[in-house]
């Protein structure tokens, strides 16, 4: 796939129990809302498969493949925006450059939540005999990507926050809001024709 320079992915990264997944919903909501074209994929779902290749015990080769291959049907389309949540997508933005061409802007953020909170939200959603070992992999994860994010992934928290708030935080660190571009203008005509691309 040809590199775009355009091309700009949004990562959202954090521990399990810390929102990625309801956050990059309500981030793609109101970014539908704002007439901003993107697409939304969920990074957890790419390597889902058992067991892991012979020459890919990580998943990581599996994971860029597969991101490629979505991006690649995206790009076609006309999408250049990318939302994307997965645990440490913020400490792989080479492997997501590499899957979207060669060439994007990268604007990663990191969600974060204390240690109660996150055990509150997994023992909402882990109602089989694993919620103990996902609270304690949970508190580990935090502490790895705290010290190892970069510098310029932005810190979010989202203790005692609604999602509405989080989303609003997330968006503002993208910038996109106050960028729409003419592709926007022209996309957003496309699918409301009523709508003229000046008004």
């Amino acid at each position: 796939m040809q590199a775009d320079p355009t091309f700009e992915a949004l990562l959202i990264g954090g521990r399990s129990g810390v929102g990625k997944t309801t956050v990059g919903w309500e981030v793609s909501e109101q970014l539908q809302a704002a007439q901003i074209a993107h697409c939304l994929i969920e990074g957890d779902f790419l390597d889902r498969a058992f067991p892991a290749p012979a020459d890919d015990p990580a998943r990581t080769k599996m994971t860029e493949t597969n991101l490629a291959a979505l991006w690649r049907n995206f790009a076609a389309l006309g999408y250049r925006r990318l939302v994307y949540t997965n645990t440490v997508s913020v400490l792989e933005p080479d492997l997501i450059v590499r899957a979207m061409g060669g060439s994007a802007r990268i604007i990663g953020v990191l969600l974060t939540s204390e240690d109660a909170t996150a055990r509150d939200r997994l023992s909402a959603r882990e109602i089989g005999s694993q919620l103990d070992a996902h609270v304690t992999r949970s508190a580990d994860m935090a502490k790895y990507l705290e010290a190892t994010a970069p510098s310029w992934v932005v810190r979010v928290p989202t203790d005692g926050r609604s999602v509405v708030d989080i989303a609003c935080d997330v968006i503002a660190a993208a910038n996109w809001s106050n960028h729409i571009s003419e592709h926007d203008r022209q996309w957003s005509w496309a699918i409301n024709p009523d709508k003229s691309p000046a008004q």
